[in-house]
Formats: structure tokens, sequence, C-alpha cells
């Protein structure tokens, strides 16, 4: 059984906004960035302006789901990055025990969230309602090899983010499109000159789409 030590974001709040999920046409779970909160991804829920869509927002112990870069080895990012999957994996299995299928389940998320989000889906796929990554990737070094299992079953992504930001090379985004589609999901990748680490208004009606 995981400890505090090696689970910190167990026990950690989940916001919800929306209808119940039982109730909802779909069920968002939304991951915040690094010096993030559960609070922030329910703003940008606000902005998708949804009416029938259920929000999910975990919180990260200390506000950080991991320490280092995601480029960084994986071990350096432990154990909070296994943590904040298992942290993800309780809810869309919750979800389901409660009789909301996964293809009734989006995973979306900003920066490193997005990231983790990006990364547990990768290694849990499976048909979703979407994913979008804003500002993400798949997380590991850059010469590690992604040959995860399973199919998205035609499962729409989106991945938008900046050519220039600081935080995510474009490179690692271009593999993280060449995995999905290999992995059958159907990827929309939009790249924007100079937007720097932030969304845009263009992103988040992207998310919209995929949501209504």
């Amino acid at each position: 059984m995981p400890t505090i030590h090696d689970d910190p974001h167990a026990g950690q709040p989940v916001r919800h906004a929306g209808p119940p999920p039982v109730d909802a046409r779909l069920t968002a779970i939304l991951v915040h960035g690094r010096g993030g909160s559960a609070e922030d991804m329910l703003l940008l829920a606000q902005d998708l302006r949804t009416t029938d869509v259920a929000y999910l927002a975990p919180q990260a112990a200390g506000r950080t789901w991991y320490a280092n870069s995601f480029l960084a080895p994986i071990e350096r990012n432990e154990p909070g990055l296994s943590s904040g999957l298992r942290l993800l994996r309780r809810l869309v299995e919750g979800l389901a025990a409660g009789g909301v299928a996964a293809s009734r389940v989006a995973l979306i998320g900003f920066s490193q969230g997005a990231c983790l989000a990006l990364e547990f889906a990768a290694r849990n796929a499976r048909r979703y309602a979407a994913i979008a990554g804003l500002s993400g990737g798949l997380i590991g070094p850059r010469d590690a090899p992604r040959d995860d299992p399973g199919s998205f079953e035609g499962t729409p992504a989106f991945l938008g983010c900046s050519d220039d930001d600081p935080h995510i090379p474009l490179q690692r985004v271009h593999e993280t499109a060449e995995v999905f589609r290999r992995m059958e999901a159907v990827v929309d990748e939009r790249i924007y000159p100079g937007l720097g680490h932030t969304v845009n208004q263009d992103e988040l009606e992207a998310v919209r789409g995929l949501l209504t």
C-alpha cells in the first residue's frame, strides 16, 4: 500500500464543476500546470461555455505533479510522476464504477498537467471522448523509445503549443503527435508562432469543439 512518501498526491482534493458525472453527457478531467491549481482549471472550464459537461480538477500536492523537467530521466521525477498517474487512474476507474465509461471521459491538461494527462493516456490507451494537451508532450528523455501498446480507437486528440515555448520543445510536440497517430488517435496538432507558454482563444475553441 503506497504511503504519503511514495504517493504524495493521494488524498488531495478534487474540485468539481457542472452537473454530476452520471448525469453529464461527458466528464472532463482537468490537470493543472506546475504552480497552478484545480481552481485555475475550473476557470478555464468556464471559458469553454458548456452546460452538459462535468469537470473534475485534481489538485497536486505542493502545486507540482513532479519535481523536474518532463524531459528528465523518469526516475528523477519520482515519486510524483507515478503518484500523479495513479491519481488519474483512480479518477477514470472511479468514473467507470459510477457508470461513466472512458468513452465519455475527456483528458485535458495545461503545461505540466498536459504532460501528465498525455502520458497517462499513452500508458492507458483506449477510446476516450477526447484528449487535449495544451503546451505539453509525452514524458521522458529525448532518446526514450515509445512503444506503448494499445489503441485510442479513433479518439480525437488536440495538441496546441507555441513554436517558441520556453518549457516545451517543438520537436517533442511533433513526436507526441506521431505516437498518438500510431496509436490510432485522430490528431489535430496546431503550432502557434510566438505564443509563448499560455493558452489562446483558438485553443479554447478547439477544446470546446472536442467537447461539443
